[in-house]
């Protein structure tokens, strides 16, 4: 199979379940931008990370796919092969979460972005999450989509700002915290 197919040089994309639409939409920006975080996701994985961050962040990659496959497929397409995103995964990040929290110090400031290079990179992907997130807000305002969808990009961010201070924490880095100036 050719990984070209000229289809798209016009600007046009296809959707799972049919129909084609404008590169520049909000449901094709939506799962693109759950796709680039999926790869900062796999940048993150390239370093060494205390267990069990890299089998949770191999889980996420797989069900970004999910996401991805789930945005681009209208929730009116007939199709069967299309698995929906369900509360399982959202219910897995907030167990890591907890489980995470429990060692960590309570938070009681802002922090500074950043830390050992794996925790830098995971802030960095926690705001290619929120991006996601903002546009599939604004893509549910004018179509829906699966609200899990939404909740799940939602708490993977939380996922990744906790995951990015626990990396912190087992390299025995401080958190740099927000100060004002005035």
């Amino acid at each position: 199979m050719k990984i070209y197919t000229k289809t798209g040089d016009s600007g046009d994309t296809s959707l799972f379940g049919g129909g084609r639409v404008r590169k520049s939409g909000l449901r094709v920006e939506a799962y693109g931008t759950v796709d680039e975080l999926n790869s900062m996701l796999g940048l993150v994985r390239t370093y060494a990370l205390p267990d069990p961050a890299p089998a949770w962040l191999e889980t996420i990659q797989n069900d970004l796919f999910q996401v991805g496959a789930d945005l681009a497929t209208p929730p009116d397409a007939k199709t069967a092969y299309i698995v929906r995103v369900d509360s399982g995964p959202i219910e897995m990040l907030e167990q890591a979460i907890d489980r995470m929290e429990e060692q960590l110090p309570a938070l009681q400031n802002f922090i500074l972005p950043g830390g050992v290079p794996a925790a830098a990179t995971l802030h960095v992907a926690r705001t290619i999450c929120r991006r996601a997130e903002r546009i599939c807000v604004a893509l549910n305002d004018e179509q829906a989509i699966n609200p899990n969808v939404m909740t799940y990009l939602n708490r993977l961010s939380d996922f990744l700002f906790v995951l990015a201070r626990w990396v912190n924490w087992q390299a025995g880095e401080s958190e740099t915290r927000w100060s004002v100036r005035a």
